[in-house]
């Protein structure tokens, strides 16, 4: 376990906060990182809105009226907001900056199944997003700045229908709590919350992955559709002639549903989509291979020297059966399932894991991907 995870916790251990907190209630923790001043400048995370491979989004408020902006955005652009109630959005900080998927993985006491990304929130003074409440769990971490955050539970969660934004039509906060550089607050799902910059400040929110029933089961339908291999075909040679041509007989029924039922849908086959799909790259990732990438001699020198380490977009995740990495499946290897877990787990290899080893092959071939690097 991180021996940050206690401290970021506000002194809870980690199995004391999922049950006591985990999808039930709030938790403030002030100083959870004493004197986290963020990760990036505001020019910076300017900088990464204007990327074509960044989901980002500005949002205004005047007086009742809301606007969003969706990136990306040039630099001239900033410069032409007004001075107050504006954010800026930045999803998946942890994509493209190393320090934020650290930040990302001192979460890691939850599984890097659930966890989702790292989104930044740059606001000037009375900026926000309005009252909402999100469908996952989220820690908001606050960087420079104050940030008043009103939330609560409340079962009336009706959204108004005229914004662009998925604002509450009543707004009902039980607590408010002002929070400073490095405090954060975690919120379960559905909670309603609402946070106005008290000063201009960033909020990093470290978001878990909450698929819907609709999401997961369209996700598998259409996964499972490139692996489908039915050989029957559909034949009626004792047909018989029909008055009511437009009239779908039971015979046509029948035979149709025989079909369809031969689509089986194994456990063995279930597991293999989730750890495809919990493993997919968002949509807007892309792997940087290298320009001129080392043989597999060379790498294994190179890797025993110096450790190797998983990209920040790689998602490797395993089962007892297989191992899944950026949405594909493979059977364990031979040997070797040890330090694969430890890569998996830790992200890293120290060069002693690499020498040596019969799965130097795999390593150099997510390395010319681009899934791992040097250490």
């Amino acid at each position: 376990m991180p021996a940050t995870a206690s401290t970021l916790l506000g002194g809870l251990a980690p199995a004391s906060f999922l049950r006591r907190h985990w999808q039930k209630r709030p938790l403030l923790v002030h100083r959870a990182i004493a004197g986290f001043g963020g990760l990036l400048q505001p020019a910076d995370l300017f900088a990464l809105a204007g990327r074509d491979d960044v989901e980002s989004r500005i949002v205004l408020r005047e007086r009742s009226r809301w606007t969003v902006q969706q990136g990306p955005f040039r630099k001239s652009h900033f410069k032409n907001l007004p001075r107050r109630r504006w954010t800026l959005l930045v999803h998946g900080v942890n994509l493209h900056l190393a320090s934020g998927d650290d930040l990302l993985r001192r979460f890691a006491f939850i599984s890097y199944a659930r966890l989702d990304d790292l989104m930044v929130s740059y606001a000037v003074p009375g900026g926000g997003v309005g009252p909402h409440f999100d469908s996952y769990d989220v820690f908001l971490l606050q960087g420079p700045g104050r940030r008043r955050w009103q939330f609560g539970r409340q079962r009336d969660l009706t959204l108004r229908s005229d914004l662009p934004l998925k604002i509450l039509a009543r707004f009902s906060p039980t607590s408010t709590h002002t929070l400073g550089p490095g405090d954060m607050l975690y919120l379960p799902p559905k909670f309603a919350h609402d946070g106005v910059a008290i000063d201009e400040g960033s909020t990093y929110s470290i978001g878990f992955r909450a698929p819907s029933a609709q999401e997961l089961g369209t996700a598998f339908l259409d996964w499972l559709r490139d692996r489908l291999a039915l050989d029957d075909q559909y034949a009626d040679p004792g047909l018989a002639a029909t008055l009511e041509p437009a009239r779908i007989g039971k015979g046509i029924y029948a035979q149709c549903a025989g079909m369809i039922r031969a689509i089986r849908c194994e456990p063995e086959l279930i597991q293999r989509f989730i750890g495809c799909y919990l493993t997919e790259p968002k949509p807007q990732v892309f792997f940087d291979r290298p320009g001129h990438p080392h043989g597999l001699r060379m790498f294994a020198v190179e890797g025993s020297r110096r450790g190797v380490h998983l990209d920040p977009r790689t998602q490797l995740l395993y089962d007892d059966d297989r191992i899944y990495i950026n949405g594909m499946a493979m059977d364990w290897p031979a040997s070797d399932r040890p330090e694969l877990k430890r890569l998996a787990n830790a992200r890293r290899l120290c060069g002693g894991d690499v020498v040596g080893r019969s799965w130097v092959q795999l390593l150099h071939h997510w390395y010319c991907d681009g899934y791992l690097d040097y250490d």
